[in-house]
């Protein structure tokens, strides 16, 4: 499935995995032995404090990794996450400092198998490169009858070369739909990612991404949409803009 993909990646820019084949190819190449602490910790992720739309439906911690070309996964320290104002008109232009993934998550079973994953994927398609590696954890909650964003800036670019998208969980959710298009054809392609281990794979240097509001199915009980991002972009770029 790996070549598949990385074909696929290099051909039309996206692949949607569905969870089941997802959670094969993860665990094929590592055991999630912390999988259940690791889905729980989305528990526990601060609202994130600079949506410049004052909203209040969005919740994260950051992470940020060099991937290096031998396959050793070396966490830096904190650091804040910027997207220039071209790639982020919403949220862009300052630097925003997240609360950081837990340290148990962050170098746990889980977290280094999808990041060692990615950086084999990735490295068929770009052989020999160190990556920088940038990783969000998202909630985005529907409050009763108001509808959460998971991306408020619309159909866009990370600025990065690759990007992962893996569902955690939905709880009481609908819609929250995956777009994709390009600059010759618009938006050609769309696709939901509903359970566990779902998984929109995106070259960011082909196609736009983006994806719609949710909202609670039933108003009167939680409702969110848990994601795991994850951003590939090679180390030492003169510019590394990533966006989520």
């Amino acid at each position: 499935m790996r070549d598949a993909l990385a074909r696929r990646l290099t051909g039309v820019g996206f692949a949607f995995v569905p969870g089941p084949g997802m959670r094969g190819q993860l665990e094929a190449h590592a055991p999630l032995m912390d999988w259940n602490r690791f889905a729980d910790s989305w528990d526990d992720l601060p609202v994130d404090d600079y949506m410049a739309d004052k909203g209040r439906y969005r919740r994260r911690r950051h992470a940020v990794y060099i991937v290096r070309d031998d396959g050793k996964i070396e966490r830096q320290p904190p650091q804040p996450h910027y997207q220039s104002i071209d790639y982020n008109p919403l949220n862009g232009g300052i630097e925003r400092m997240f609360e950081p993934i837990h340290e148990l998550v962050g170098k746990g079973p889980t977290m280094r198998c999808i990041l060692g994953w990615c950086a084999s994927l990735f490295g068929t398609m770009r052989p020999h490169v160190d990556w920088k590696v940038e990783v969000h954890q998202f909630r985005i909650e529907a409050h009763g009858f108001l509808t959460g964003q998971p991306t408020p800036e619309g159909m866009h670019r990370d600025g990065v070369d690759y990007v992962l998208v893996l569902l955690i969980q939905r709880r009481n959710i609908d819609s929250g739909t995956t777009m994709i298009g390009d600059d010759e054809q618009g938006f050609f392609d769309k696709f939901t990612l509903t359970a566990p281990f779902d998984a929109a794979l995106v070259n960011d240097q082909r196609v736009f991404h983006g994806v719609t509001e949710v909202k609670a199915h039933d108003p009167g009980k939680p409702a969110y949409r848990d994601v795991l991002v994850v951003t590939f972009a090679r180390h030492g770029r003169a510019e590394i803009r990533s966006k989520a």
